[in-house]
């Protein structure tokens, strides 16, 4: 569901203008937010790459991949854990994830040339072990459940975008994840239209902040800020799915059992 940019914030700065919205929540409606945007977008993309092999841009830039990937590794989780993209665009984060050895992983996007596109890239790579699914996150399927990691690279910002009822949906997709992701699993969520503290509002059902990621810092009119925001939530809310386990760790490391359920 994501839009290239070249590096943080990039081309999502234009999402960013609340000034003036009439909805109440600070966000202007904009077409950014809807399915037939992003269905042009893919449409557009595809038919590049059909053509030209061109795989289209990376939504945050090759760093925001980077310090996901970098965050999973510091924490030693499973190359053989659950992970989810949510919104994945042109899967080519997908790709990078199966290049570091995860071998778990699924893709899905609302957008049915979003996945043609990802299968096309992936299949150029010569990769096997992806799977991708047409799905609407707002209203998953029941077999979508029991991940491990679930990832978000600007998708949330769309649907806050939507001009039609965007709350709701927010709302709708704080459920969806807590339906999808296993008790103690990591959301990770990339966002230029949210702050810290905004997201911390947005996620504070059934989730807390483990950790914050460093993204690159501006200075303007002797202020300074993050152009994006990054963080890592862990699902709290109490569940009967069993325990995600693996072999004991020498003592001082922690091991990953303790951090799914």
């Amino acid at each position: 569901m994501s839009e290239g940019a070249d590096d943080d914030g990039g081309a999502g700065a234009a999402a960013r203008s609340r000034g003036g919205s009439p909805r109440g929540d600070g966000f202007s409606p904009s077409a950014l937010g809807t399915r037939e945007h992003w269905d042009a977008v893919y449409e557009r993309e595809l038919q590049t790459f059909q053509e030209y092999g061109d795989t289209g841009e990376i939504w945050f830039g090759e760093e925001s991949m980077t310090r996901l990937i970098r965050w999973m590794q510091k924490h030693k989780i499973p190359l053989d854990a659950s992970v989810l993209d949510i919104g994945t665009g042109n899967g080519v984060f997908l790709v990078e994830l199966a290049k570091f050895g995860f071998s778990n992983i699924t893709g899905i996007d609302y957008s049915p040339s979003a996945i043609q596109l990802s299968g096309n890239i992936i299949e150029k790579e010569g990769l096997s072990n992806i799977k991708l699914k047409v799905e609407d996150f707002l209203n998953p399927s029941t077999k979508l459940s029991g991940f491990h990691i679930c990832i978000d690279k600007g998708t949330f910002d769309a649907i806050s975008l939507n001009p039609d009822n965007a709350i709701e949906k927010r709302k709708q997709y704080v459920k969806s994840l807590s339906r999808v992701l296993k008790v103690k699993g990591f959301f990770l969520i990339t966002s230029c239209n949210w702050t810290k503290e905004e997201l911390l509002n947005e996620f504070s059902e059934g989730f807390e902040l483990f950790e914050e990621l460093r993204t690159p810092r501006f200075s303007f009119g002797g202020r300074s800020g993050n152009s994006v925001a990054a963080l890592v939530f862990q699902k709290t809310e109490l569940t009967t799915l069993g325990h995600f386990l693996e072999e004991p760790h020498p003592e001082g490391e922690q091991p990953m059992g303790s951090c799914f359920c």
